[in-house]
């Protein structure tokens, strides 16, 4: 492979998601992550050795960098030092069994941590999610704002308390918002868990974020029976008061 670059990576509305730079000799590895991260809102492109990594760092500016430690033409530990000393961006090294010399190098050279490959989407998801540009944002969604850092919620202008879970599932939420998100993403993104979480324990939460946000009437947080929830953003008039 040369070069490997998801549709949505290459469109004008791609700063509206984060983007993810893989630099990866195995293709088969690059495509089966792409399109799981691509159903996850992430942009991808991928190429295939540090040579194309450089120069796609340059031109892309990803907002995270994965650079597998078998990297061929540059080594993963002097493209890492290179990235690092052109752009603070986040770099993470994909290793494998026998790779603990590359981490070590790696990981001195400026890489922001070391993730297991075969890769796992749950595992790379909070360092993208981390490193967008949407997450030092002011979410905004009808008359709910959320600030991520100041883990503050207003509904109408007026401070809503939440407990730590339900802020992050209506954060997820409004990233997310007029999108059906599945119970399975949920329990990825939220609770950072497989599909062993209960879909109990989801929908109890969904309860208890209605009523802290007014949403009586199940307008603004709707369920997709069979699916997930939708946060939707409403009109004026259905704005929560």
């Amino acid at each position: 492979m040369t070069q490997q670059q998801t549709a949505s990576a290459m469109t004008g509305d791609t700063r509206t998601k984060p983007v993810l730079l893989i630099a990866d000799p195995d293709s088969s590895v690059v495509e089966a992550l792409a399109t799981a991260l691509e159903l996850e809102g992430v942009a991808v492109t991928g190429v295939s050795d540090g040579a194309q990594g450089l120069l796609q760092a340059g031109a892309l500016q990803p907002d995270v960098v994965l650079v597998a430690a078998t990297l061929p033409v540059i080594n993963a530990v002097d493209f890492v030092r290179a990235v690092r000393l052109a752009r603070a961006v986040p770099v993470l090294l994909g290793v494998g069994e026998g790779h603990a010399e590359q981490a070590v190098r790696a990981l001195a050279a400026g890489a922001a941590a070391c993730v297991a490959r075969p890769y796992r989407v749950p595992e790379l998801l909070p360092f993208i999610q981390a490193a967008s540009p949407e997450s030092r944002k002011l979410l905004i969604v009808g008359g709910v704002e959320l600030d991520v850092h100041a883990y503050q919620v207003r509904v109408g202008g007026r401070a809503v308390h939440l407990p730590l879970r339900e802020f992050e599932l209506l954060q997820y939420l409004m990233r997310n918002a007029d999108r059906t998100v599945t119970r399975e993403q949920i329990m990825r993104h939220v609770w950072h868990a497989a599909a062993n979480t209960s879909t109990n324990t989801i929908a109890v939460h969904v309860k208890r974020l209605r009523a802290r946000l007014g949403d009586e009437d199940d307008q603004l947080i709707q369920t997709v029976r069979g699916v997930g929830y939708r946060l939707v953003t409403p009109s004026i008039s259905g704005s929560p008061a």
